[in-house]
């Protein structure tokens, strides 16, 4: 399943740079609670062990069950602002 990890990973990443390139500053990734049960079995089928995830591609990790199966990556400090922009969403469980 390495192949799924890298994807998420990739998918995070993506995500991040884009925020970057429209200037803002990524620093925490909202996963749905699928996504983040799906992210954690990869995360310990990988490395071993039944750790959570707090950080992924140096963004901070939090849940948020209303997501699902997605994630947000977003600058936190911007988000609210009433600046459009600040959140990109990402797939995690593909169908």
């Amino acid at each position: 399943m390495r192949g799924e990890l890298i994807r998420v990973l990739s998918a995070v990443e993506e995500k991040a740079n884009e925020l970057k390139m429209d200037g803002f500053e990524p620093d925490l990734v909202l996963f749905g609670k699928e996504a983040y049960e799906f992210l954690k079995a990869q995360v310990n089928e990988e490395f071993g062990g039944e750790d959570a995830v707090y950080e992924i591609s140096g963004l901070k990790v939090k849940v948020v069950e209303e997501f699902g199966e997605d994630a947000v990556v977003i600058d936190s400090k911007v988000l609210g602002l009433g600046r459009l922009g600040g959140a990109k969403r990402v797939k995690i469980i593909k169908d």
